[in-house]
């Protein structure tokens, strides 16, 4: 019961939710939990946030496998685009998520560069906004959320630059909405300085 009113006051006082968000989780975690990705879509579409992008952390991606139907349920509730070993996936309509199992941010950067020199282009005319384009994910969030301790992966290593990050010692499956508005709030009081 307390919990209730603790959320029904964090969300009252909600009112500069970020644009878009990133969520951290381990494979072993995803494993032990995998309905709360969908929990935790719908409340970033209750408190207005447009594009969620959930990295689950694994070296070998086909310990997954058995969450995928349950990941493709968020098709039912927003647009999902899943990232899965070599496939892209696309279901559903509305509010921008991304899945992405195993990937890696020095993989994505090195491809980007690949991508760029096999185009031709010249040293100097090579900038952050060729990059960004050449990038296989283009959001960049406002906020990275990294359940199970405070260590991160490479995923999103040129995107989360600036990101604001919160840190949680409880792991994904105890994650609760709480949490969540807790970690909004934290956001909202921080003065964002993108690296200045």
């Amino acid at each position: 019961m307390i919990r209730w009113f603790y959320e029904r006051l964090l969300l009252r006082d909600l009112n500069r939710p970020p644009e878009q968000i990133c969520f951290m989780i381990t494979g072993e975690d995803m494993l032990e939990a995998p309905e709360k990705i969908i929990e935790a879509t719908g409340w970033c579409r209750e408190v207005g946030i447009q594009g969620t992008t959930f990295h689950i952390s694994t070296d070998q991606p086909e310990q997954i496998r058995g969450c995928l139907p349950t990941i493709r349920r968020i098709g039912e509730i927003a647009r999902l685009t899943l990232h899965y070993a070599d496939t892209v996936e696309t279901i559903g309509e509305g509010m921008e998520v991304t899945v992405a199992v195993g990937m890696s941010g020095r993989e994505e950067i090195t491809a980007c560069i690949r991508e760029i020199a096999r185009e031709g282009a010249a040293p100097d005319e090579i900038n952050e906004e060729m990059i960004e384009r050449h990038l296989t994910f283009t959001c960049m969030p406002d906020l990275v959320i990294k359940t199970g301790g405070n260590y991160l992966t490479d995923f999103l290593i040129w995107q989360s630059v600036y990101s604001e990050l919160f840190f949680l010692d409880v792991n994904w499956k105890w994650f609760r909405k709480v949490d969540f508005l807790r970690a909004i709030r934290d956001y909202q009081s921080r003065a964002r300085r993108f690296g200045t």
